[in-house]
């Protein structure tokens, strides 16, 4: 009784189930190992050698010995740890599987050790590559690109606990042809989504909201201030994008890679006794706390941690650490918010924390539909949701042509052709 059409969205759901449920596995392994390192690291062994955590010789000693370890990684084992991050999107060809447990050790003991980066990009290159060689073995006939969609979208749905933000993504690239709508392209990679977002779910819920004063009223003078946050935090945003190729430049002429991520590591140390340890590690819980404790925290206080953390993840991602650059532009844009509304407090702390959230994840993404979830997902108030569709516009146009926060990858420059 099904048409022929439903009959091929039908043919991928129970692989896209699996590598949807899959992926979510993988990602919670990962997270409660990392969570699970990083408490040896920042709790039980400074307590049992009696060392204060917030001094700052332990701070300098456990990110440099992080960077150390991760630099002996990419060295020593096979396929370098995966590609040189600052080259990579988001989404991207799968890496050999080689590569997988090397890139695996170098994110965890980064997320551990307390690297200002995310785990997204690693993790959804581990799922791609994994998804891709399973499936090519056992259907051949399968574009390699129809596993890295719902590998992705796998991954995406467990990242944020929701199959929106994939939907979002894939609605833009899997564009329905005159034979074949968008919704029958989506249907896998949805399925895929709402698998890993209901996995990652079983095990721990991803809550990106923050508590925050409730939006009670649209006004128009809202769209106006609203536009103001999203122009700053654009111009914030790039200008750690200018500055990115430069840093990796800087860092990438040393060729020892143990010495290079040994000297990015102590650097991150030192911004962190400026902005304090709460701009240490991906973001996620650091903000939920920031959101709690910014009446406590001057405005010298947060533009502190707003611009180490801006520093923080320019030099994590430039030098080599292995882990995405999302979660902590979102911390970054809760911060800036945060301030604004402090500085300015007839601004309602919903639309300053919102926007400036999509604008920094828009100048680090450029993908209007991810950042205007995470805004939603960070501030779940839907009459916002007007008021950001708006402030979207002039945010985009402003950065139409504007260079991305990518470096471009030259193969003599290559990790992979360290010895």
């Amino acid at each position: 009784m099904l048409h022929p059409r439903a009959k091929t969205m039908l043919t991928f759901g129970v692989p896209a189930l699996l590598i949807g449920a899959a992926s979510g596995i993988i990602l919670v392994a990962v997270m409660r190992f990392a969570n699970a390192l990083q408490s040896l690291f920042w709790l039980h062994i400074p307590d049992a050698l009696k060392i204060n955590t917030l001094s700052a010789g332990w701070v300098l000693f456990i990110l440099t010995l992080t960077g150390i370890a991760v630099g002996a990684l990419i060295r020593s084992m096979p396929g370098h740890a995966g590609p040189d991050p600052a080259t990579e999107s988001l989404i991207g060809m799968p890496v050999p599987l080689v590569a997988i447990p090397g890139l695996l050790l170098a994110l965890v003991i980064g997320l551990a050790g307390g690297v200002s980066l995310g785990p997204e990009n690693p993790i959804i290159a581990i799922n791609i590559a994994v998804a891709v060689t399973v499936g090519t073995h056992l259907f051949p006939r399968v574009p390699t690109t129809d596993w890295i969609i719902l590998a992705a979208a796998g991954t995406l749905g467990a990242l944020f606990g929701t199959p929106i933000a994939a939907a979002l993504i894939f609605s833009q690239t899997l564009n329905g042809g005159k034979d074949v709508s968008l919704w029958d392209r989506l249907f896998a990679p949805l399925l895929a989504a709402g698998a890993g977002a209901l996995t990652s779910n079983l095990f721990y819920e991803p809550d990106f909201a923050l508590n925050l004063a409730p939006y009670a009223e649209t006004h128009f003078i809202d769209i106006i201030s609203g536009s103001v946050v999203v122009m700053i935090a654009i111009a914030l945003g790039m200008l750690a994008v200018w500055c990115f190729p430069h840093v990796h430049r800087a860092f990438h002429a040393i060729p020892n890679p143990v010495v290079m991520l040994g000297i990015g590591g102590f650097a991150l140390g030192l911004l962190a006794l400026i902005g304090g340890q709460i701009t240490l590690f991906r973001g996620y819980d650091e903000m939920k706390l920031l959101a709690i404790s910014s009446a406590s925290l001057s405005l010298g206080q947060l533009l502190a941690i707003t611009l180490s953390k801006l520093a923080a993840l320019v030099v994590a991602a430039a030098c080599g650490f292995r882990g995405g650059r999302i979660f902590p532009a979102v911390f970054i844009g809760v911060s800036l918010g945060v301030l604004l509304h402090n500085h300015v407090d007839s601004v309602p702390a919903a639309v300053t924390v919102s926007c400036a959230v999509m604008g920094m994840v828009l100048v680090v993404t450029r993908d209007g539909w991810l950042s205007l979830f995470l805004a939603i997902a960070v501030v779940p108030d839907l009459k916002l949701l007007p008021v950001l569709c708006i402030v979207m516009l002039p945010a985009w146009l402003v950065l139409a042509g504007k260079p991305l926060m990518l470096v471009i990858r030259h193969d003599r420059s290559s990790e992979t052709d360290r010895e």
